[in-house]
């Protein structure tokens, strides 16, 4: 009698291996740079309109046109991204802004303000967010940017041109009523404050003719002399 044979086995279908995960640490593609820089901006927006404390990371994602996770992904959470907007947009145009001050020479009193103002000026023009940030993140009691300012920006630019003022003061080329840190306080007072205000006065007074450009001659010149009346004229 014949041997039967056995039937054979049906094949075993293998699942294709699944896809392989994005490696950490990839190096970014230009895209990726892209999006990274939208996402910086987008918060920037956030922040400057709504105030930072009351922008979520969903308000980001709707401002970029992107989804949380995506926010969560290029950031982790709303700490990382606000470090991130400060070093990569905040501290730059600090950076911007002390340029012409450092190119003064030292003991040129006159070089020293000029470079000041012109450099917040042409900063603002730039960056027309500055002002409206400096006041709601760093003057209002409870602002985000407070300790950056003292920790980060306050040796950056104010405790450095006060202690050129000092310096010149001591060389002699400076009023010795001047107190040269509270000659900081005023340089800030006759800058920022007129660019953070101008909505305001541009309608109080019809002024919408007067440019950051206007504003900063009237600056330097009453820096230079002040309201003194021309008495040979």
């Amino acid at each position: 009698m014949k041997k039967s044979t056995p039937p054979a086995s049906p094949a075993v279908t293998r699942p294709d291996p699944a896809p392989r995960k994005r490696a950490r640490g990839r190096r970014p593609t230009a895209e990726s740079a892209d999006l990274r820089a939208t996402l910086l901006d987008a918060a920037l927006a956030c922040f400057v309109r709504k105030g930072i404390a009351a922008s979520s990371l969903r308000d980001i994602a709707s401002e970029a046109h992107v989804t949380p996770a995506l926010v969560h992904y290029y950031f982790g959470d709303k700490a990382q991204l606000q470090q991130a907007v400060v070093a990569e947009r905040l501290l730059p145009v600090v950076a911007q802004m002390r340029a012409p001050v450092i190119q003064a020479g030292d003991g040129d009193v006159a070089a020293l303000v000029a470079g000041f103002v012109h450099g917040i000026g042409g900063v603002v023009a730039q960056h027309p967010w500055l002002p409206t940030l400096w006041v709601r993140e760093i003057l209002c009691e409870g602002g985000a940017l407070r300790d950056m300012m003292i920790s980060q920006v306050g040796p950056m630019l104010p405790k450095m041109m006060a202690g050129r003022f000092a310096a010149a003061q001591q060389a002699g080329q400076l009023n010795p009523d001047l107190d040269p840190r509270l000659l900081m306080v005023s340089l800030i007072g006759l800058t920022m404050f007129p660019m953070a205000s101008a909505p305001i006065w541009r309608q109080l007074f019809g002024a919408d003719d007067i440019d950051f450009d206007d504003l900063r001659r009237h600056t330097l010149v009453l820096l230079d002399r002040g309201l003194e009346l021309d008495h040979a004229k």
